[in-house]
């Protein structure tokens, strides 16, 4: 018997595909599965064709039949079976496909599809598997051939007896090894666990002959081990099915099926897109963040299907940073697999997919939020900080994107908002839109710089998120109104407020350099408040860095040192003012005095600390006494 050898090309990339090309083992299973749907697929076609061919999708099935005691797995179709020449094509020249060959010489109808890679997924058997046979007797042919190898020396083929069409792939399961336990390829439970995970919605019934404990017949409490023929796959996917016949708890069924989450999902969108590239998907928006959610361990996607067939668990290129919170599954008939199906050869389809899917989220979330507002305030409380990220990362790419879909609590609605609800309410002649800043609605709502924008009547956006200024900075505006801090320099109102004498800015000017004097370092500037009413001092900041933003910055590990370019208020209707100008005539010291403890109490109005905090102490003593 003549051992053939493969060609010197296929001799080289089988050798690579056994040792690195599939990222997992347990992949092969999937490969031969996928090859023997393939087989019983060209039957169907052959049935459109040929009035003498009828198809009974019953009479089709793939079986696994694992031995341990031969050390063999096989896996047996009732698809259209090879001819010598076929598996001489097929097998002996890798990356040749008769899957494809035939697809292209039949048009493709009625839904099914053929992925079609048998010439190169079959050999990913090699990774388990010392030697194997395929046994296959063709449609139409009398005889039966047997196609053996052990590997990169070659294959031989030879006549043999096969009653039934179809093929049988029979793996010799390597031995273990120190690294590697190849007995989990001969175990029911194992076996069982890889066809769900890949193949489960394979179009044909995967068998698999089971061991179960029934009851003995007409004994009470005695059982005995029966073994059984079991349907493992689910062969009809809910994304194929019509929505009209799914209800909200067969979606939450399958959430809860593929491991989606420990939750339940907030909403689910179903899509079937059939024109220039053809897929399905389901997607979640989930209820609850997941606990990893922030941590490098956390990875976005959705799982990819080809045809039915898992690709992919985590298809990141499938979601926009922005939306990575979303789960689901897509399944598309028109991806370019490369040999290995794990990657994609060319991402134009896959972009085109993408880009309609981060579409449609948008619209969802769009539509929860005007629909079902308490949902969409229920995702918004779990995933708003992405969205906020998703504004202000790429240099704000995505800003036009995102910005309706934000909401920020209104210190007048005593309610989230969205900026389209703020713009809309917003009084004849206010310039801009509003936002204080702190750790909470409570300490926000007592900030000595909200008081003039708030007696103005304006409403004030409330940021407690570390995200919020630096998105919104980003934003720079929403329906041409710009966002404005109420501790920035200028609110755009001072005017309304009477100017100040001659007399009196001289006046302050003496008292104003003495204390900048004082605080020289620490602030930019000493003026007069037009903002505060019923405070004696506040700390504003000119430029672009805000206090807050400041204080985000020195929080972070890698801190630059980046400073608000501080000014320190001082409102000249409060009794601590006349304070400071008896003292700059009669007690430089106690100006001193007075003009650190207001700078210091400035700082815990912000939340920034103090760097002294015993003067501090020992200031308010020397006060006291």
């Amino acid at each position: 018997m003549e051992k053939k050898q493969f060609q010197a090309e296929s001799k080289r990339l089988l050798e690579m595909m056994i040792n690195s090309i599939y990222s997992q083992r347990e992949v092969f299973l999937r490969e031969l599965i996928s090859n023997s749907s393939d087989a019983i697929d060209k039957i169907y076609y052959k049935a459109l064709t040929d009035d003498g061919l009828a198809f009974d999708k019953d009479s089709y099935y793939i079986k696994i039949i694992p031995n341990k005691e031969n050390r063999t797995l096989t896996i047996r179709d009732t698809g259209i079976g090879m001819t010598k020449e076929e598996l001489e094509n097929n097998l002996g020249i890798i990356a040749k496909s008769g899957s494809l060959a035939f697809k292209k010489e039949n048009e493709i109808r009625d839904g099914h599809d053929i992925i079609g890679q048998f010439g190169v997924g079959f050999y990913a058997a090699f990774m388990v598997a010392d030697v194997v046979t395929v046994i296959s007797k063709a449609l139409g042919s009398e005889e039966a051939y047997k196609w053996e190898s052990e590997g990169a020396d070659g294959y031989t083929i030879t006549p043999y007896k096969k009653d039934t069409v179809g093929t049988d792939i029979t793996l010799k399961i390597k031995e273990n090894t120190e690294e590697e336990n190849f007995d989990e390829y001969l175990e029911e439970y194992r076996l069982k666990s890889i066809i769900k995970k890949y193949s489960d919605f394979i179009r044909y019934p995967i068998k698999m002959d089971s061991k179960n404990r029934k009851p003995k017949e007409g004994i009470e409490d005695e059982f005995e081990e029966v073994t059984e023929e079991q349907i493992i796959n689910s062969m009809v996917p809910i994304w194929r099915k019509n929505k009209n016949e799914l209800t909200d708890e067969d979606y939450e069924k399958f959430y809860q099926e593929k491991h989606y989450g420990f939750d339940k999902p907030l909403k689910h969108i179903h899509i079937s897109v059939d024109g220039t590239i053809r897929y399905n998907a389901i997607l979640f928006i989930p209820e609850n963040i997941p606990f990893d959610y922030y941590s490098k361990e956390y990875e976005k996607g959705l799982e990819l299907y080809s045809n039915g067939v898992l690709i992919m668990d985590k298809c990141a290129d499938l979601l926009p940073d922005y939306f990575s919170f979303m789960k689901g599954m897509v399944d598309s008939e028109d991806l370019s697999l490369n040999i290995s199906r794990e990657m994609l050869q060319h991402d134009r389809q896959l972009k085109l997919i993408a880009k309609n899917i981060s579409k449609k989220i948008k619209n969802e979330l769009q539509s929860l939020m005007k629909n079902e507002r308490e949902k969409y305030e229920q995702f918004y409380k779990s995933f708003g900080r992405q969205l906020k990220y998703g504004v202000y990362s790429d240099f704000g790419t995505h800003k036009e994107t995102l910005q309706d879909l934000l909401m920020f609590y209104s210190s007048k609605e005593k309610k989230m908002v969205t900026l389209e609800e703020y713009v809309s309410r917003m009084k004849e002649d206010q310039k801009y839109i509003y936002f204080a800043s702190g750790e909470s609605y409570e300490r926000i709502e007592k900030l000595p710089q909200t008081e003039l924008v708030a007696d103005k009547g304006y409403d004030i956006l409330y940021f407690t998120e570390d995200i919020d200024e630096f998105a919104i900075k980003m934003l720079k505006s929403y329906k041409e109104k710009e966002f404005k801090s109420v501790s920035s320099s200028d609110l755009g109102i001072e005017e309304d407020k009477e100017k100040t004498s001659e007399a009196e800015e001289k006046e302050y000017k003496e008292l104003f350099d003495s204390m900048k004097e004082i605080l020289a370092g620490k602030v930019s500037d000493v003026r007069i408040s037009k903002r505060l009413k019923s405070h004696p001092v506040c700390l504003s900041a000119d430029g672009e860095v805000t206090i807050e933003m400041e204080k985000v910055l020195s929080s972070m590990p890698d801190n630059q040192n980046v400073k608000a370019n501080k000014v320190l208020e001082i409102n000249p209707n409060h009794e601590v003012f006349q304070s400071l100008k008896q003292a700059l005539e009669i007690d430089k010291e106690k100006l001193s005095l007075y003009t650190n403890l207001l700078y210091n109490q400035s700082l815990l109005i912000e939340g920034l600390p103090i760097s002294d905090p015993v003067e501090f102490t020992n200031d308010i003593c020397k006060v006291m006494v």
